[in-house]
């Protein structure tokens, strides 16, 4: 390690283990401060970080990349006295997927200062963790409305990380980034890599947007092969669809700019379809393969078990499990939940209110 690597990074020691397999793991790059609307990106970073164990492989110097009067951190007093200060911590970590496979991830305040070092001490990082695939991840706010399906753009210089996805046509101009310079280092030395962009609707995009951040790890799922848990994020996406639902029910104002938003989005979306009529259209799946299909199959197969049937050859609810319960799973609300006139006002993620705002 040379003296800028030093003071840049510190490696953990020991060194927790990375991968196994000969292709590398994939390294995810979730940095808050840049193109993050709807916390999208810091969601991520906190979702996979509260789903799976991690261990730190390193951690860099803020001393060398942060500009404290520009980002302070918050620091809480308790009865006259500093009980503690805002952790202001980048570092990379290996974590494991429900499968066990494991993966990169760089997350933390995007640096302030020393861009060209910072990525060129990234860039070396994959080279000792022989990483396959780097995707960073981006939020951007669009004139988009929140009643049609959220979408995540692609570029990147590999066709498999960019596949069907959703990509511009043409030249687009965009303000630089950290991340973004650490795509130019990767692709430099012949490395994948791939940054994607939730379009995030333009009033929502100051207060936390489950959505974005479930599309963002979603398409990182499908790009990568890791499997993430994202259930929680789908509660948290009906929530808000129901509390921007009633708002836009509410205001006559509201309704006609969210039909204005719609009527351009269904236009751009059709737009694009002609000109790319093989493209995934966001909202719509990827088609399983015939290997995939047969393997599901057999999986399912070897998972039945006669107790699961009961004398009449039907098959019988596990674990006690009742019909209610099937029905709620089913349906994308919650049946249980209390009307918005009986539910409490602390119940707010935050987007409570935003549509006013923008009006």
């Amino acid at each position: 390690m040379t003296d800028q690597e030093r003071h840049m990074y510190e490696l953990e020691y020991p060194a927790p283990a990375v991968g196994e397999g000969p292709a590398g793991p994939t390294l995810i790059i979730a940095m808050q401060g840049y193109a993050d609307a709807g916390h999208a990106v810091e969601g991520a970073a906190d979702h996979l970080k509260a789903a799976f164990e991690s261990r730190t492989v390193a951690t860099f110097n803020n001393d060398e990349l942060i500009d404290y009067r520009s980002r302070r951190p918050i620091v809480t007093m308790a009865h006259s006295e500093i009980t503690s200060m805002e952790d202001l911590q980048l570092d990379m970590r290996v974590l494991r997927d429900t499968e066990g496979q494991s993966f990169l991830l760089l997350s933390g305040p995007e640096p302030d200062l020393r861009w060209e070092a910072f990525s060129e001490a990234v860039a070396d990082l994959a080279d000792r963790f022989n990483v396959d695939k780097t995707i960073c991840l981006y939020a951007a706010p669009m004139g988009a409305p929140h009643t049609r399906p959220l979408v995540v753009s692609a570029h990147g210089n590999d066709r498999e990380l960019v596949g069907t996805m959703f990509t511009f046509d043409g030249m687009v101009t965009v303000p630089g980034s950290a991340a973004i310079m650490i795509e130019r280092v990767l692709h430099g030395r012949g490395r994948k890599v791939a940054g994607y962009t939730a379009h995030v609707p333009h009033y929502v995009s100051a207060s936390p947007y489950p959505s974005a951040t479930y599309q963002l790890l979603q398409s990182v799922s499908d790009a990568s092969n890791l499997q993430f848990p994202l259930r929680s994020l789908e509660h948290d996406m009906q929530r808000v669809s129901r509390q921007l639902a009633e708002q836009t029910a509410s205001s006559q104002e509201i309704s006609q700019v969210v039909a204005a938003l719609e009527q351009h989005y269904d236009s751009e979306m059709q737009e694009y379809r002609d000109r790319h009529p093989n493209a995934m259209m966001p909202g719509e799946s990827q088609m399983p393969s015939g290997e995939e299909i047969g393997e599901a199959f057999e999986n399912f197969l070897s998972a039945i078990d006669d107790r699961d049937y009961d004398s009449f050859g039907e098959r019988a609810l596990p674990f006690g499990e009742d019909v209610d319960s099937r029905l709620a799973d089913h349906y994308t609300t919650d049946p249980s939940e209390p009307d918005s006139a009986e539910r409490d006002d602390d119940d707010d993620t935050g987007e409570q209110g935003a549509l006013d705002d923008d009006q």
